[in-house]
């Protein structure tokens, strides 16, 4: 009996759907603040999470068949299943399914600049160029430890303060401020991937920052990143840039709690779980934050 996965389990795998929350956290927290001062477009707002999370399942893909040719992926590998690697696709057809993921964010992204003009095609062909960049082209940044730092710029900064800008035509300063604790939460799921990965990367030559700084560096790193996110929240409330209802957000603080646990105690394949319960905070977190902005 033929027990290989359909073609459409096999993408399905590909885009690896437990990352997803993470990329739409940037955009549930812009069309918050949005809402919060009246200027929500639900079809602004839709189209703005279309882009991100064509953008994220590209940079998967891209991940998964650049990793492979770079030797990245092997049987050692902690990780989910990564479809090149295990030969399900070859990576031309990966390949192609990147272009067409990559073009899909940019026609969505299209309607977004048909609204507010130059700045988003901008901000666009820079998060595409940099998803591709990551594990592919001349300098990978992943590999030369600068993966943290251009996740936190377009998961935080570009997708909170792009998506408030979308609808409302400015960026308030809440909109900024509120793009750090978004930015880092989903670096932190960056981290525990990195993590996980720390010896396999080493042999492969991927010098990670994780690579770089060691286990426990890193592991110090997950904590503070996510320390800083929750204590940012109330300082900004004290400081009335923000509703103090918006504090309903570190109900998500329990999700944060088990995956940190899962992090400073476990090592290898478990670590998965602390991945998947990252990018789940990251997102209540979001959701939350906008149920204390609308009360």
């Amino acid at each position: 009996m033929d027990n290989k996965p359909s073609l459409f389990q096999i993408w399905w795998l590909a885009i690896r759907p437990r990352t997803l929350p993470a990329a739409a956290s940037g955009v549930v927290m812009g069309s918050a603040l949005a809402w919060h001062d009246g200027s929500f477009q639900f079809a602004t707002a839709f189209t703005a999470l279309l882009v991100a999370l064509l953008l994220q399942i590209g940079s998967n893909v891209a991940n998964d068949v650049f990793d492979f040719e770079r030797g990245a992926d092997t049987a050692e590998r902690q990780g989910p299943l990564r479809v090149t690697q295990a030969g399900l696709l070859s990576p031309a057809q990966v390949k192609r399914g990147m272009y067409i993921i990559f073009g899909l964010a940019a026609l969505c992204g299209l309607y977004l600049a048909s609204l507010r003009g130059w700045t988003v095609i901008l901000i666009g062909v820079a998060a595409i160029v940099s998803a591709v960049a990551y594990t592919g082209g001349p300098f990978p940044l992943g590999y030369y430890g600068l993966g943290d730092l251009f996740v936190f710029i377009f998961f935080g900064l570009a997708a909170v303060a792009g998506t408030y800008f979308v609808q409302v035509g400015t960026v308030s300063a809440a909109a900024w401020w509120m793009s750090v604790p978004v930015g880092l939460i989903v670096t932190a799921i960056l981290v525990v991937n990195n993590l996980r990965d720390l010896e396999n990367d080493r042999k492969a030559g991927k010098y990670t920052l994780a690579v770089r700084m060691g286990a426990k560096a890193t592991k110090v790193e997950y904590v503070l990143f996510l320390a800083i996110a929750y204590l940012l929240l109330p300082a900004l409330i004290a400081f009335k840039v923000l509703p103090s209802t918006t504090l309903l957000a570190w109900l998500s603080l329990p999700i944060a709690y088990k995956a940190t646990k899962v992090v400073l105690t476990q090592t290898g394949h478990p670590l998965n779980a602390a991945l998947a319960a990252t990018g789940q905070s990251a997102l209540a977190y979001g959701v939350l934050f906008w149920i204390g902005a609308a009360l």
